[in-house]
């Protein structure tokens, strides 16, 4: 996992841990919560020094007795910090401390936390190596659902041995939290690549997408589907090594079960899920991760997700039913073919996307070299062509002066005739030129 944080709350030192009780709750005599609170608020940014100073002269009255008030009470009645906020920090903390008693780990420090889970960087004291664990919160601890979910995750990564691919450690509990180790990655990810660029060049993105190709080829190939490929999933370390992490949501392809238990429910992130996995189609194929992946790429190199909307539901529907804007329409500095390439990632219909990840890789490599891609060719609308064709003037004929007299009509029909005729040779044109590439 990435070294990027939210949160540089490290554990205190003994010097941290008087300050905090003098700034914290007075002649507390235990490490808890209340005592290491002043410390997490300013090391969170919630509250300077002197605010925090401030709060702390309230917990005692003008003869210097305690109020009977809490450093939290005070923090959340002066608007300091939301009700929220703290029930956050109180959660951090109290993973915090379990995860401190995970035999053969030393946790560091907080490296990020999501909805799902908390993330810490730890050094495996065994093989003296850093390593991420992922802590499953403790509201999540008791639901079936949640901790399926969680040891699935462990389960599928610790199949796939790629290079490419976030390995995994170890899975187990600790008191009443669940972990999962995994490799460390010391870098960052696609999306705050994005951020900090906006958008990233062909140059840059390509070998990116093409080293999680080669994830994706292992993981098909082993018999997973990742099932939430976007920009946050995919690391980048300093070396320039790229790993696809987060299996979450990875199910085995052969798992009938499951796909029978999830049919009808769309499972992936909004911005980047295939129209199938929204639809909650059981037999969901490696093309569904190309369509992420290309919804990914997409992402990198104009700046922009293909269908923004106005919320998960509109977002879904776009994917359904708009057509795609080509990423050389917005970003003209991309080549032809490699805007090819994205708009057959992304194609609508499964039957018309990559079938796997091989392929693919076969025509990221031939952009590379400056070649046109074998796979991804130049699509051409043939029901807007026949529409053309229908929609010339054929529908009233004309009265003609020839001769002096009216025509059978059978002139008014020349010209219409000759139209469509002129557009179906140059359909033929097309398609003849099109297979000769």
């Amino acid at each position: 996992m990435s070294d990027k944080a939210n949160d540089n709350s490290d554990s205190a030192n003994a010097e941290d841990t008087k300050q905090v009780d003098r700034a914290g709750s007075p002649g507390a005599s235990t490490f808890g919560f209340e005592t290491i609170l002043g410390k997490l608020v300013v090391d969170n940014g919630l509250v300077t020094p002197d605010e925090l100073s401030e709060c702390s002269s309230l917990l005692q009255d003008a003869d210097g007795n305690a109020t009977g008030h809490t450093l939290a009470d005070i923090l959340v009645n002066h608007q300091f910090l939301t009700r929220r906020q703290l029930d956050r920090l109180q959660t951090d903390f109290d993973t915090r401390k379990s995860t401190q008693r995970i035999q053969g780990y030393r946790i560091i420090r907080k490296l990020g936390a999501g909805a799902m889970a908390t993330v810490f960087l730890a050094q495996q004291e065994s093989l003296d190596r850093p390593v991420a664990i992922k802590v499953l919160p403790k509201k999540f601890s008791e639901n079936e659902d949640f901790l399926e979910r969680f040891y699935k995750e462990g389960r599928a990564a610790a199949k796939l041995n790629d290079a490419n691919i976030v390995q995994a450690y170890d899975v187990g509990k600790s008191g009443e939290y669940h972990y999962f180790v995994m490799e460390y990655v010391d870098g960052d990810t696609v999306y705050e690549q994005i951020t900090e660029k906006k958008k990233l060049s062909q140059e840059e993105a390509l070998p990116i997408i093409r080293q999680v190709a080669l994830a994706l080829k292992h993981a098909h190939r082993v018999g997973f589907i990742h099932r939430d490929i976007k920009p946050k999933n995919i690391m980048i370390a300093n070396n320039g090594d790229v790993k696809l992490a987060d299996l979450g949501l990875a199910r085995a392809l052969d798992d009938r079960e499951a796909a029978e238990a999830e049919a009808g429910r769309a499972y992936g992130t909004p911005y980047y899920i295939s129209p199938e996995q929204i639809r909650g189609k059981k037999d969901i194929t490696p093309a569904a991760d190309i369509y992420g992946l290309g919804a990914t790429l997409y992402h990198m190199v104009t700046g922009n997700v293909p269908f923004p909307g106005k919320n998960p539901s509109d977002v879904m529907h776009r994917h359904l039913k708009q057509e795609l804007v080509p990423p050389d329409h917005i970003n003209p500095t991309l080549s032809a073919g490699f805007s090819q390439i994205i708009e057959m990632m992304m194609a609508k219909e499964v039957s018309q996307r990559y079938q796997n990840a091989s392929d693919l890789i076969e025509d990221l490599d031939a952009v590379a070299r400056g070649d046109s891609p074998q796979f991804a060719q130049p699509t051409l609308d043939f029901a807007k062509l026949a529409e053309a064709a229908e929609a010339s003037p054929a529908s009233e004929p004309v009265k003609s002066t020839m001769h002096g007299g009216n025509s059978s009509g059978m002139e008014s029909l020349y010209l219409p005739l000759l139209i469509t005729s002129a557009i179906i040779n140059v359909i033929l044109l097309i398609i003849v030129v099109v297979t000769s590439l």
